[in-house]
């Protein structure tokens, strides 16, 4: 009797047998915990750690780059930032109390202030002693704190290393309302930050996928250009809309700071002139397992709409869907958190084929790796406030103008307009901010008017 069961044709397309170990992470980059390389390289720069929101009259538990801490406020309003368990019998912390000068463990009633110092030890005779020599070597482990706008930023490095806390001029946008938000990612911090340097990924995962997520246009493949500029990278994907041209840039200033355009009042139908990005944002590593997006969503005529300043809103803008979705829904319409997070906890790096629209991606790391490699031989890395006190230039934007098609070649026309916006703007980066944007936006109502020659 003949076999009813179909046998498989054997193709020379079947390699599953030999793929079966996985490749290894990239450890340099993605381990951030202490005492790594990239841990130490990550540990140089501010961070936000929370939302203030989240700072009660109660202790708050977190993980941040493989440390267990807690985060407090006392009872006259200061913010501290220490490790999880009290130098005394190691009981946590997140246990104590908050009193007016600091933090009180709940074992023995050791008091310490904000900054570690040891201010009481009760129970333990007063006067020279062990007591006494106790509290003038020992400290409890704590981090500068610097709350702003309703985000708590924490710097983690050693303390004669402590940067200037960076003013970008998105904190200056006029009219517009800044929401904090955040949202958790149960993979690598890498993974999340890949998607900003990315900007093709648009045109597909929220676009042609499961249905246009932000804007229909979106879809379009636009011409993808890359500007490095020291430790900021902007990736540029310029877009033909019908009579349009739309150039929408992705920045990242190294190593976790992110803007972007618009998600939803941009979409390539109507001159839009210097819009500033949906957010301003961190993407902070949690663990090597774990990461979080710590930020504000911007609202407002140059970013996003007010109708979206809701938690829900927020979430949208961030990656296209909200968080907390059945888990069909997120395979029919998977957004960010479903692309980043199904790579795996760490994704398998030198598993990658990277191609050129990932030219981004392949930049911004090699410029970590750089700067992670060159800590290790003692270099310091750069930080982004280069001039004290002067806010720092950021272009994550949507610009449209109307410019008819070229007739000739107009991929090469989409390059050229891309190239000129981008350099008239950098051109007018050593303006004061009060004159900056009004002569961008001049510059580029000209450039519509005139055309490129």
């Amino acid at each position: 009797m003949t076999s009813p069961i179909r046998q498989p044709v054997i193709r020379k397309g079947y390699s599953g047998y030999e793929q079966t170990l996985a490749p290894d992470y990239d450890h340099e980059l993605a381990e951030t915990g202490p005492g790594t390389v990239g841990g130490e390289y990550i540990r140089r720069y501010w961070h936000p750690v929370a939302l203030t929101s989240e700072v009660h009259e109660l202790p708050r538990e977190i993980r941040i780059l493989g440390e267990d801490l807690v985060l407090f406020k006392t009872t006259t309003g200061e913010i501290g930032l220490v490790h999880k368990h009290c130098p005394h019998r190691r009981a946590s912390l997140v246990f104590g109390r908050c009193e007016a000068s600091g933090i009180r463990c709940c074992y023995h009633g050791w008091l310490f202030a904000p900054d570690g110092e040891i201010l009481e030890t009760p129970g333990e005779a007063d006067g020279p002693g062990p007591a006494a020599n106790v509290r003038a070597r020992t400290r409890l482990g704590a981090y500068p704190v610097v709350e702003f706008r309703g985000l708590v930023f924490a710097y983690l490095g050693p303390a004669d290393k402590m940067p200037e806390f960076p003013y970008y001029d998105a904190y200056d946008t006029p009219d517009i309302t800044m929401r904090p938000y955040r949202v958790d990612y149960d993979c690598n911090w890498l993974q999340v930050l890949d998607a900003i340097m990315d900007p093709i990924h648009t045109s597909f995962l929220h676009s042609l996928n499961g249905g246009a997520q932000f804007s229909e246009a979106m879809g379009e493949i636009g011409e993808l250009h890359i500007f490095q500029r020291g430790v900021q990278l902007l990736g540029s994907n310029t877009r033909r809309v019908d009579d349009f041209v739309w150039v929408r840039v992705n920045e990242i200033v190294l190593p976790n700071f992110t803007q972007a355009g618009s998600a939803y009042t941009a979409d390539g139908t109507k001159e839009h002139y210097f819009g500033r990005s949906s957010f301003t944002r961190w993407v902070v590593p949690v663990d090597d397992e774990s990461s979080v997006s710590l930020a504000w969503a911007n609202f407002g005529e140059r970013g996003d709409p007010h109708e979206y300043n809701t938690k829900e809103g927020c979430e949208l803008i961030e990656q296209g869907e909200i968080v907390d979705r059945p888990f069909e829904e997120r395979q029919r319409r998977p957004a960010d958190a479903e692309a980043v997070e199904g790579m795996g906890r760490i994704s398998a790096h030198k598993g990658e084929n990277l191609m050129p629209t990932d030219r981004g991606v392949s930049l911004y790391r090699r410029g970590i790796r750089r700067m992670v490699r060159d800590l290790a031989d003692g270099i310091e890395p750069p930080q982004p406030q280069q001039i004290s006190g002067d806010a720092i230039r950021t272009y994550g934007q949507d610009t449209i103008l109307r410019l008819p098609m070229d007739e000739e070649d107009d991929r090469a026309y989409l390059k050229k307009v891309a190239k000129m916006v981008m350099n008239m703007q950098f051109d007018a980066e050593a303006l004061p901010l009060s004159e900056r944007d009004a002569h961008i936006i001049a510059e580029l109502k000209r450039i519509e008017a005139d055309g490129l020659d």
